[in-house]
């Protein structure tokens, strides 16, 4: 017996098959998975077809039973997580329209001076190092300052520069370009520069995440987010 003699035995018609009335069923084409009205309808199908004198095994009626509330337990679950997934979303882009208008510490080497003068900012260390240094330099790459900041930590190392160079002169304007370097006992250490730059505008990225836009630096996600000021 073929698969569609089997169908029909059964009482189901075929994806795409022909209905009783001769006119052709296109409900169903393209479809390549069972929903819970398809395993419903199979399920009474082989209750109705059943041989009396070999009915349907109870163990194996349980299962199917299972099997049915299983994959309506599951399908509810998607549409639940769905829900949640788009509540959350809405929720973070609200959460980073907070940002806007505030200063943010992020990794990046472009810094712009204070209305005081000089930078702030920090060095991320990977590992504890016994010798960790920031060097600034202007817009054409000329140093201005470097400043050794010893031994360090594993995490974020804070350091402020007045904005006065090796000679003594203001620094000017900026903007600023920041490079750290560190090292230990086994050789150099991970270290990168993190700056604070103000946060002018908030937008969804292409990972439906909001991103923040930050002069001088790009957009960056909420993660690279350090420091909050």
């Amino acid at each position: 017996m073929d698969f569609d003699s089997t169908l029909q035995t059964l009482g189901i018609k075929r994806y795409g098959g022909s209905s009783q009335s001769g006119t052709k069923d296109n409900s169903n084409l393209g479809k390549t998975e069972m929903d819970q009205s398809d395993f419903l309808t199979l399920m009474t199908a082989q209750l109705k077809n059943q041989d009396p004198f070999e009915p349907v095994d109870n163990t194996q009626m349980v299962a199917q039973m299972a099997q049915f509330s299983s994959l309506s337990g599951i399908t509810e679950m998607n549409t639940t997580l769905k829900a949640i997934s788009e509540k959350l979303a809405g929720t973070s882009l609200g959460d980073a329209l907070g940002y806007v208008g505030k200063t943010v510490l992020t990794e990046g080497s472009n810094a712009y001076p204070r209305t005081s003068g000089g930078i702030a900012g920090a060095v991320a260390l990977a590992d504890n190092a016994t010798d960790v240094s920031v060097t600034i330099s202007d817009p054409n790459g000329k140093i201005l300052k470097t400043m050794t900041l010893g031994a360090q930590d594993k995490g974020a190392v804070a350091f402020d520069w007045d904005g006065v160079t090796e000679s003594g002169d203001p620094a000017g304007d900026g903007p600023f370009t920041v490079k750290v370097s560190a090292r230990n006992a086994d050789g150099t250490v991970g270290a990168a520069p993190l700056v604070w730059a103000p946060v002018s505008t908030v937008s969804m990225g292409a990972d439906g995440q909001p991103r923040l836009t930050l002069p001088g630096i790009g957009q960056i996600g909420l993660s690279d987010v350090w420091q909050v000021g």
